[in-house]
């Protein structure tokens, strides 16, 4: 048998296409028991319902779309599973576009297939293509990128107020000599954490040394092999501290202070970004800016839904950071005291 249709659902509840729709759509017409009645009998046929003509008629999908080029990761997991959860208690549906191709971006974002997006800032949309999305009237949130206008809006994480506080925090620890760990040059978090980290150097004036700053690409295994290339590379700079772009980073760069026979904290301080779950349990735990990446997930979805509805017009909303202190980090031993 083919696809059950809503005229195969009329004819074996015996009543007209109208009632059948009209019973699906919850229209407020049918008296109660002619409504169970259809609705039982859709549901013995399996009939599903075509959304496409649902949404050619209401103009509404119901979802909306999450764009990115990635979803690997800590961050990824925890960041979707707000969304998800926020989507399912305002009735919207989610879906996931993981992709670096920028037609197929624009042609789910302007075909309508979603009635609102957000959009992680690493996709690179470009002012081209802001534009076009205004001329559409499409409702936006970015994530991690400032815009802001009558339909789009903003959720972003204070990245720079964060690595110039942990930074600060490393300072007041006695070191001096503090290496940073980026993540990816193009993405505004790395870029602004960088920034802030830079920052509490001058205010301190501390002299930056080129040396000190790695590239490890968010990643555990890029950051293991930056950081031990470092050691081999320049065995006689080794920094007293290293703060890492995020937890990710920091656990590798843990693990590669281990292979060369560092501890941690005792030797070399190290601090993280995000506070992800297994940061506590590591070991020795880790002392990292809390990232409230849920509620990044949860504001974002509010927002765009308001903006569909016509409740808000687009807005920057700020999230800080919070330090967390666990055991990777130390106040500075000089070795020539112990002697």
């Amino acid at each position: 048998m083919g696809k059950v249709t809503i005229k195969d659902v009329a004819r074996e509840a015996g009543v007209s296409i109208s009632t059948v729709s009209n019973a699906l759509n919850d229209v407020d017409v049918l008296n109660p028991e002619t409504k169970s009645h259809v609705l039982k009998v859709a549901k013995r046929l399996n009939y599903v319902p075509n959304l496409n003509g649902k949404q050619l008629k209401s103009g509404k999908t119901m979802m909306l779309g999450f764009f990115t080029t990635s979803v690997s990761g800590p961050y990824f997991y925890t960041l979707v599973e707000s969304m998800s959860r926020e989507c399912d208690r305002l009735g919207y549906g989610l879906n996931v576009f993981v992709t670096k191709d920028k037609q197929i971006i624009m042609s789910n974002i302007l075909g309508r297939r979603v009635d609102g997006v957000i959009i992680y800032e690493e996709l690179r949309v470009d002012d081209n293509d802001i534009a076009a999305m205004e001329k559409d009237k499409i409702k936006a949130v970015f994530l991690d990128r400032i815009l802001q206008n009558e339909n789009m809006g903003s959720v972003i994480f204070d990245s720079y107020e964060a690595g110039y506080e942990a930074t600060k925090y490393l300072i007041s620890l006695g070191h001096k000599k503090i290496a940073y760990i980026a993540g990816v040059d193009t993405m505004f978090d790395s870029v602004q954490r960088r920034e802030g980290y830079l920052a509490a150097l001058r205010e301190h004036q501390i002299p930056l040394d080129p040396d000190y700053i790695l590239q490890g690409y968010f990643e555990e295994e890029g950051t293991y092999n930056a950081v031990k290339s470092f050691i081999h590379l320049h065995p006689g700079k080794v920094p007293d501290a290293f703060l890492a772009g995020n937890d990710v980073s920091a656990i590798g760069c843990i693990r590669a202070l281990k292979s060369h026979g560092y501890e941690v904290p005792e030797d070399i301080s190290v601090v993280g970004f995000d506070d992800i779950d297994i940061a506590q349990y590591f070991t020795p735990p880790l002392t990292t800016v809390r990232n409230q990446i849920a509620r990044q997930g949860i504001l974002a979805v509010n927002h765009l839904v308001r903006l569909i509805q016509k409740k808000e017009q687009g807005m920057l909303q700020k999230l800080t950071g919070e330090l967390v202190v666990r055991g990777s980090s130390h106040v500075k031993i000089d070795r020539n005291d112990l002697d």
